[in-house]
């Protein structure tokens, strides 16, 4: 659906111009920039995922099965999520797959990814925090290009402010927020997060070489989105509701607190033991250490003294003998 917006950064010193939702059209057929980017945002996570496996020596071809099987189940959970908060806004079955008319979400995207990463590390013997730890700063990556979508078609703006980094916008989704056909000036929340996500990935990318387990970048690129999304949905005017909730405002607020609870507990514990991550078909002598795996530290011990215990039994019997 053809969009175009008039768009100005007063505080910047950027004046007013005009942005189009489409890209090209080819056999009649419109390519929007929203699409173009996001598919861009896939291809740099799956490159910087197969980056990082690489270094823990996880094969590129086995990253692709990840995104074969993550990508069409992020697609698809990011729409079950979107239709399921509008459940009002559609009047028939086939509007569910429109995709072309917009409607996907974030979250339901990563756990329609997540689960397919899941079948697929299951299936091939590899530890899913392992992987995770690889896919998931690129995957704040891709969130941080896809708002630019976001921005091409003029929405995910907040509310009006007269603060610095205030854009001036004017479209049809103005119209429908405000109810006036002039520009009004709004937070542009897109950028805020495309900004937050990048110096996410800054950060945890300068950490990457001292995680010391399975699932630490993980659950810190987790936590760094769920705080920033927890204040920056607050200041937006299409946030999916249910009742009188931000949904997403609330599932990042409750990401952020149970991902740095963990994280503290795994700190007091002193789980900093050093990690070896490989596919199953090459592991190592040293097995892989997980998040979880301290949780089991206690009942292995227990069984390793148990059965030290056992042969020196036996030892003395020979010896009595």
């Amino acid at each position: 659906m053809l969009k175009i917006s008039k768009i100005s950064f007063p505080g910047l010193g950027i004046g007013e111009f005009s942005v189009n939702s489409v890209a090209f059209t080819i056999g009649g057929v419109s390519i929007a920039w929203y699409a173009i980017l996001i598919t861009l945002g896939m291809i740099c996570a799956v490159g910087y995922t197969i980056y990082r496996a690489k270094q823990v020596n996880i094969r590129p071809d086995a990253i692709l099965d990840f995104a074969l099987v993550a990508i069409p189940l992020g697609i698809v959970g990011a729409r079950l999520y979107y239709v399921l908060t509008k459940l009002e806004e559609f009047t028939s079955f086939g509007e569910v797959f429109n995709i072309r008319g917009g409607g996907l979400a974030i979250y339901g995207g990563i756990i329609g990814g997540a689960i397919g990463v899941i079948i697929v590390a299951v299936v091939k013997k590899i530890n899913f925090f392992a992987i995770a730890d690889c896919c998931t700063p690129g995957i704040i990556l891709a969130q941080a290009i896809g708002r630019w979508g976001n921005f091409m078609n003029g929405e995910a703006f907040g509310y009006q402010t007269t603060n610095f980094i205030r854009m001036g916008l004017e479209n049809n989704n103005t119209f429908s927020t405000f109810g006036t056909t002039e520009m009004v000036y709004v937070h542009p929340t897109f950028l805020y997060e495309s900004l937050w996500n990048v110096l996410g990935f800054v950060l945890i990318n300068l950490f990457y070489r001292h995680r010391k387990y399975d699932g630490q970048v993980f659950l810190m690129v987790f936590g760094w989105y769920g705080l920033g999304r927890m204040f920056i949905e607050g200041l937006r005017t299409d946030s999916l509701y249910t009742g009188t909730f931000r949904t997403s405002q609330v599932l990042a607020a409750l990401i952020f607190v149970a991902t740095l609870a963990i994280l503290i507990v795994l700190k007091v514990k002193k789980y900093d033991k050093p990690i070896y991550c490989m596919e199953a078909s090459e592991a190592p002598e040293k097995p892989a250490k997980s998040l979880f795996s301290y949780f089991k530290k206690k009942e292995t011990s227990t069984s390793e003294e148990k059965a030290d215990n056992d042969s020196a039994k036996s030892d003395d019997e020979k010896e009595n003998k």
